[in-house]
């Protein structure tokens, strides 16, 4: 899933491409993305774009007369700038938004279509999509600390909570706690003063870093090849390779369609996180920690 610093490259992206623009016409090739019907679509047409935003996940076209037209791309949505008047690719074309200087295309990969499209009037309709997480890039230590300890959550489940904090996904999660040096499972609770000063400084450092490179990355191009499996990343997508800072294997939590990876011995002391099916197979062979997993390889 696209997260913060790949959707605040979009942004800027498009920002240079259809600002001041009018949005002359939406092709909608699968009628499901769209899951809004007052106002009528028919409205954002002819509207010039005043602003392009963020919100959490989500991209946000600020049109005239307090119309927003907002995409999320979910897990494979994926958003390309081609020639005025383009097509939507075959079966994973979504929709086409056609502006003077070219036309935006979204897709979305796979069979399980996620992505959806908001036609929404006023800011308290865009509000209303907002999930409220904070803006760490923004915000100072205290609010942090407040966000991150206010719920009974995980580490891995307060970072990735978009009610806790806005715009970070699976992936960046992972790269947070590791520069951290910090447990996925480690309750928020039981952080001490100087691990959520270290957590804080890692969002931030974590974040700031990928947008920068990203943003150096496309130039003055346009997004493409998004993936949440990047070269130079630390664990994330890195099962069963060295970690960068000690050599040793990248570990892995499977859950449901995801996965957390993480560091035993830079993030846990060398402890194995129970990866419940391999623990279900595997039984009292389960290794308990990361010295015992390289005594038996």
């Amino acid at each position: 899933m696209p997260e913060l610093p790949d959707v605040l490259v979009y942004v800027e992206c498009l920002s240079a491409r259809v600002l001041g623009q009018a949005l002359e016409r939406t092709r909608l090739a699968n009628p499901f993305l769209l899951r809004s019907v007052e106002p009528p679509m028919r409205e954002a047409e002819g509207k010039r774009v005043l602003g392009v935003r963020r919100v959490g996940k989500r991209i946000v076209l600020v049109l005239e007369t307090e119309l927003f037209l907002v995409l999320h791309l979910m897990i494979a949505g994926r958003l390309h700038w081609r020639e005025r008047g383009a097509r939507p690719p075959g079966r994973i074309g979504l929709a086409a938004f056609d502006f003077a200087s070219g036309t935006l295309v979204l897709t979305e990969a796979g069979s399980k279509r996620r992505a959806s499209l908001h036609l929404v009037r006023s800011e308290d309709g865009l509000r209303a999509l907002d999930p409220g997480g904070l803006e760490v890039l923004d915000a100072e230590l205290p609010a942090f600390c407040r966000a991150i300890t206010r719920e009974p959550h995980t580490l891995k489940r307060a970072l990735t909570d978009p009610h806790v904090l806005s715009g970070i996904g699976n992936a960046y999660s992972d790269e947070i706690l590791h520069r951290a040096r910090l447990s996925p499972l480690r309750p928020v609770a039981r952080l001490t003063d100087e691990e959520v000063a270290r957590l804080f400084d890692a969002c931030r450092r974590t974040l700031g870093e990928w947008t920068d490179r990203l943003r150096q990355e496309c130039g003055d191009g346009f997004p493409e090849g998004v993936t949440a499996f990047r070269e130079g990343m630390a664990v994330h997508g890195r099962y069963k390779r060295p970690c960068p800072v000690c050599g040793a294997p990248v570990q892995r939590i499977v859950y449901a369609d995801n996965e957390t990876n993480y560091c035993a011995r830079c993030q846990t002391g060398g402890k194995l996180l129970s990866d419940r099916s391999l623990a279900r197979l595997l039984k009292a062979d389960w290794p308990r920690t990361i010295d015992e997993l390289e005594g038996t390889v």
